[in-house]
């Protein structure tokens, strides 16, 4: 009997890491589809990649490749950053440091698809594009939500995180500063720079418009509202909850009460979304 709960387990324990990679591998593909199409849309890229847009544009370089180079400056900081904070504790900091070092190959493939979307995808702001603002606004709020749901699937399932997001976290680590402070920072920094080599390189405008403004303010909103209606469910289907924390099914049998209690309780912490 308890041969057969253990092989039970074993199988349950494959199909979860397997719906884990699925969802993960989903939601990558999801955020370089969006991160694409918000430069085709034509009226500003996101934020983080803003500097490698420019440079690729300026300088008529690969896009995905640019990208890469960009996304190795990230992981080489977040190695930089997180060494500093381990000191002599190199052995507390190995597996982090291998977790930062899989962001290459990870980025590898991230920026092919980046190149795959780009190629598929038609330019909305090209010279002689039939497309009207009104269809570049729309191609604009799909890409945000493209960017935010994919960004949410890939996090959630915490496993490798994209170089961008790495870096955020990286840093706020290491300045004990908040994630979300943290990440508007970072987003800053990218868009001074890719005005800066605008500025000195191409004396225009490259990269950053009214998109990479609302791409500031939409993104984490659409991650915090597909977090609040799905993390609970994905996270579920990936085996990353515990036994305790899967609450929202019970609380929904018994109306959000305590047991044994008539009283409303509500656990913080239930809405990662927040």
């Amino acid at each position: 009997m308890e041969t057969d709960q253990g092989t039970a387990r074993s199988a349950g324990g494959r199909k979860e890491a397997c719906r884990r990679w699925i969802i993960y591998g989903t939601g990558l593909l999801l955020l370089a589809m969006g991160l694409t199409l918000n430069t085709k849309a034509g009226l500003g890229v996101s934020p983080i990649i803003s500097v490698s847009y420019s440079i690729s544009l300026i300088w008529e370089l690969n896009f995905g490749d640019v990208t890469f180079g960009m996304y190795g400056v990230f992981v080489a900081l977040q190695m930089l950053l997180h060494a500093n904070a381990a000191k002599r504790e190199w052995r507390s900091a190995r597996a982090q440091l291998w977790k930062d070092a899989l962001q290459l190959p990870l980025s590898v493939v991230f920026t092919r698809f980046l190149n795959l979307f780009g190629a598929l995808l038609p330019d909305l702001a090209a010279d002689g594009a039939a497309a009207s603002l009104p269809v570049q606004i729309a191609a604009l709020l799909l890409a945000i939500s493209l960017t935010g749901i994919g960004a949410a699937m890939s996090l959630g399932m915490r496993l490798v995180p994209n170089p961008g997001d790495g870096i955020v976290q990286a840093a706020a680590d290491a300045l004990k500063k908040n994630v979300g402070l943290m990440k508007n920072c970072v987003d800053a920094g990218c868009i001074v720079l890719s005005l800066s080599i605008s500025a000195l390189f191409a004396g225009r405008l490259t990269g950053v418009g009214i998109g990479t403004v609302l791409a500031v303010f939409l993104t984490g909103r659409v991650i915090a509202v597909f977090n609040g209606l799905f993390y609970w469910k994905l996270a579920g289907l990936a085996g990353l909850l515990p036994v305790k924390a899967k609450m929202p099914a019970e609380k929904e049998r018994t109306g959000g009460r305590k047991a044994g209690s008539g009283k409303e309780g509500r656990d913080e912490g239930d809405n990662p979304g927040r």
